[in-house]
Formats: structure tokens, sequence, C-alpha cells
């Protein structure tokens, strides 16, 4: 175990610099944008010369672009995001108010993706260029070519307005009640990730039992199923994880379209009022807070990966052979 902290303690410290240049980007492009923050600080509002000089100095617009990004970032560090503009209030309280639904609807519909997409490709595989194959294979082609925010309008036409199985907007309240109300959210924001997950497991899959230890264990007869399941399948998953964290980060972006087609009101709905309002502070916080949690997603996938993969344990603990592949007799 002690090599999985090194091995995740050393990514992490690759992932500062990163953060940095991301935070410096996201900071000065915001600033390009054609926008008079003084105009949602006041919310349109006439003020006088003196009242104007004070917000000025107090939100720091009064510094150069460079030490406003300094006062920022640092403040990032101590965990002080900043006030809003619009909300007088701290942004790290209004990310607080609104993490719980977006935290929410990105892990149901992470499981959904799972669920779906494993075994739907396994079973494409193992029915290959049948029919059942070809039906899935076009589903899947369907939903990975479809952008999230149509998914999610069609989806609210077909199960909200016409068969009203589903609410058409709100998250609801309390634990069952949010599931309930975010489960046709969730689904229409797993359909990319069923489709690409779906395609990259099945053609593993096909892979695997073309190999030679999948034949051979067919030759001394062991069963089909346990071939597929207790052979084949394990090492399908190694790119299938990685596959996931990748496209798990990516839902926490595609989230923001969801929340704002079905008005759940979580960081999405919050990000887009902030750009509208020309409100900085929450603007870039938002966006850094989504970074960093793609590029956590990301690090706890390398780590997963460290405990499948051997060979990424070998390198992590110096144990290798020849040409770089794992000390025989070492992983097993």
């Amino acid at each position: 175990m002690f090599f999985l902290i090194r091995y995740v303690f050393k990514r992490f410290l690759s992932l500062i610099p990163i953060l940095l240049v991301v935070s410096a980007v996201i900071f000065f492009l915001i600033r390009l944008t054609p926008s008079d923050p003084m105009a949602s600080i006041t919310s349109g509002k006439r003020i006088s010369d003196e009242t104007r000089a004070s917000l000025t100095a107090q939100y720091h617009l009064d510094q150069s672009l460079p030490r406003q990004y300094v006062i920022w970032i640092s403040g990032v560090f101590r965990g002080d995001l900043g006030d809003s503009f619009k909300y007088r209030q701290p942004v790290a309280f209004l990310l607080a108010a609104r993490l719980p639904t977006t935290i929410q609807l990105v892990l149901m519909s992470a499981v959904f993706a799972l669920a779906l997409a494993i075994p739907g490709g396994v079973v494409s595989a193992v029915n290959k260029d049948r029919i059942l194959d070809r039906v899935l294979s076009a589903l899947m082609i369907c939903c990975v070519s479809s952008p999230v925010f149509l998914n999610a309008i069609v989806l609210m036409l077909i199960f909200s307005l016409r068969l009203r199985w589903f609410p058409a907007y709100g998250a609801g309240h309390g634990f069952w009640e949010n599931l309930y109300y975010l489960a046709l959210p969730a689904f229409a924001l797993s359909l990319n990730m069923v489709a690409l997950m779906g395609r990259i497991t099945r053609d593993r899959m096909i892979g695997e039992l073309k190999s030679n230890y999948a034949l051979a264990l067919t030759a001394k007869g062991t069963p089909f199923t346990r071939i597929v399941v207790s052979h084949c399948l394990k090492n399908t998953l190694i790119p299938v994880i990685t596959v996931a964290g990748i496209q798990i980060g990516a839902m926490v972006v595609g989230a923001v379209l969801v929340e704002n087609v079905f008005a759940l009101g979580g960081i999405g709905a919050l990000l887009i009022e902030g750009i509208q309002g020309s409100d900085y502070p929450l603007v870039q916080s938002i966006m850094l807070f989504l970074v960093t949690l793609f590029l956590a997603l990301n690090l706890l996938v390398d780590a997963a990966y460290a405990l499948i993969d051997p060979r990424i344990r070998a390198a992590a603990t110096g144990k290798t052979g020849a040409g770089g592949s794992a000390a025989p007799g070492k992983e097993r």
C-alpha cells in the first residue's frame, strides 16, 4: 500500500503547476470579455462617484490585473474564493449550497453509465455480428453522436411532458425525492458515456475472447460464461476504468447544460448566472473548481489503475525487469 501512497503523492504534486497555469488562464480570459463588473455590483443602479470608488477599492478593481490575480489565488490557497458581485455573499458559501445537487447528478449518471455500458458491451461482443450486436451498436452510435443538451430535451419531451412519468424541473426535497427528480436528468447525462464505454468494452472483449488464454480455457472445457466473467472481463476493465475517469470528469461539465434544461439549481445554473452578470469571482471560482474536480477524478483513476495493473505497481516500486516489464515472479 505504501507504493500507492507514494504514487498518488507524486501525481498530486505534478497537478499543482497545472492548476496554477489553468487558474491564470481562467482569470485573464474572463477579463477579456467586454463587460462592466461594476454594473453587476450595483445591480445596474446609478451611484455616486464616491460610492463607485469605494466599491472599486473593496473588490480590488483599482489594482492591476496581475495584482488582482495574486490577491485572488492567494485567497484560494487560504480557502477564500472572494465575494460574489451579484449576491454579495462568499463564493464558497454559494458553491456549498449548490454543490450537493451537482454531485448527486454526476454520481447517478456514472452509476447509470457503468450499469448499462459494461453489460451492453459484453453482450454485444459475445453476439458479435448478430442482430443484437447490430442493434446495440446502432444505439451506441446514436447516443455518442447526440449532444447532452439534446438528449435532455428529447427525454424531457417524451418522459416528462408526454408520458408524465418524471417531473420536468426541480431537484426535489429529501433523499428519495431527489433520486426520483434527478433520475431523468442523470440518465440524459449518462448516454454519451454509455455509448463510448460500451463501444470500448465491446472492442476489448472481442480481442480478449480471441486471445490465447481464452482459447486455451475453451480447449480445457471451461464454461464459456466463466471465461467471459472471470477472465476476459477483468482484462477488459483496465482501459474501461481509464476512460470512465475521463468521462466522469467530462460529466461535471455536461452537468452544467443538463441542470439548465431541467432547472435543477446546481452549480451549472450558478455559473450561467455569473456569466450573464459579469460576476468575476463567481465565474472564475466555479471554473477553477470544475477543473480541479476533473483532475482529482483522473488522479483517483490513476490510483485505481495502479491497483489493477501489475505493470504500474512495478513501475511505482521500481521492481522492473528487462525492457521495463515487471520482474518475473514478483507480480501475481
